[in-house]
């Protein structure tokens, strides 16, 4: 299993809370999306299953430490799929392919709890229920799930992330422990990312962390698209300008093509990002035209994808707010 970075203070609660015998039944995980929260809830199933069953590997393990050995017998049927006492719900694929995944987890799906509840854990005391995410559970779906929550069977353990914690039931928080997860710092998106990218270079590293803005999962998606070359771009927008309009020519018919499509999507996200994070460091007049070029590339690049807008003309124009923020001469040239 991967290494958890971040998130110690969430470790830490959870950690203590069933050291004291003050275990709560059900754990809302909330925080943005790609920042480990699937991860941290696997460890800590892990690391409950493996205690209820033997808790002697903890004996010399450091305070607040989770990890479970990997000869373990319990991690080694969590990572065969097959624990008996392990339960995880996510949206299903629509095809063999798994290509696509459906809409939402379906009430068949959460009805599934009760068929574990009815019958004793195999193992131990314990079982664990992790829902992926909380947030697509159909209506009907939510409702039963509540009733779960309501009154579940002793020693069972709901790990629900989310994503919107806002936005689902009232009855269902107000039954939850909510743990809130922050998006990493960037040492620790650096060590993430090199866990899952062991290939790639120091150089892509560093821009894929900065697209990532705190969520290692989310700069996953974009990795293998030679975003530091992207990066390098933008770069010489900024600081350069584009007086000739040759530099955001040669960006906008390069991200055109059907064969870039990830590489514009990452631009579409990195440009405002690079607008605001530009803005940070100025002042006065240079500070509120940095405002206006955000608001305008953020709106742009929201209703490219959404609106179906031409790719090259959207890059020259995105590619043209980032050029005006290029320092200008005396004579007011950039």
């Amino acid at each position: 299993m991967s290494e958890l970075f971040g998130h110690d203070q969430t470790v830490k609660t959870l950690y203590h809370a069933e050291k004291s015998g003050r275990l709560h039944h059900a754990w809302l995980l909330a925080g943005p999306r790609g920042i480990g929260k699937r991860l941290w809830a696997d460890k800590v199933a892990a690391w409950l299953l493996a205690s209820a069953v033997n808790s002697d590997f903890r004996k010399n393990a450091p305070v607040n430490n989770i990890a479970v050995p990997d000869h373990h017998p319990t991690l080694s049927l969590i990572k065969a799929g097959s624990h008996p006492d392990l339960l995880r719900l996510e949206r299903l694929f629509r095809d063999s392919k798994e290509q696509e995944r459906a809409r939402n987890i379906t009430v068949d799906q959460v009805r599934g709890i009760q068929r574990l509840f009815s019958t004793t854990p195999a193992l131990s005391f314990r079982r664990i229920v992790i829902i992926d995410s909380i947030d697509d559970l159909e209506r009907a779906a939510a409702n039963a799930l509540l009733k779960n929550l309501e009154e579940p069977p002793a020693g069972t353990i709901f790990l629900l992330i989310s994503h919107a914690v806002t936005r689902l039931l009232p009855t269902i928080r107000s039954r939850c422990r909510i743990l809130r997860f922050q998006a990493l710092d960037d040492s620790d998106v650096l060590k993430a990312l090199r866990q899952n990218l062991p290939e790639a270079n120091e150089e892509e590293l560093v821009s894929l962390v900065k697209i990532s803005q705190g969520a290692p999962g989310y700069g996953l998606k974009f990795s293998g698209l030679d975003i530091a070359t992207l990066d390098r771009s933008m770069n010489d927008l900024i600081k350069k300008g584009d007086s000739d309009l040759s530099l955001r020519s040669q960006l906008a018919q390069s991200l055109a093509l059907k064969s870039a499509q990830g590489r514009y999507e990452a631009f579409l996200e990195q440009a405002p990002a690079r607008i605001a994070a530009e803005a940070h460091h100025l002042t006065g007049e240079r500070l509120a035209r940095a405002i206006h070029l955000w608001e305008k590339a953020r709106q742009l690049a929201n209703e490219a994808i959404s609106l179906s807008l031409d790719p090259q003309a959207t890059v020259f124009t995105l590619a043209g707010l980032l050029a005006r923020l290029a320092p200008t001469d005396r004579f007011g040239k950039r």
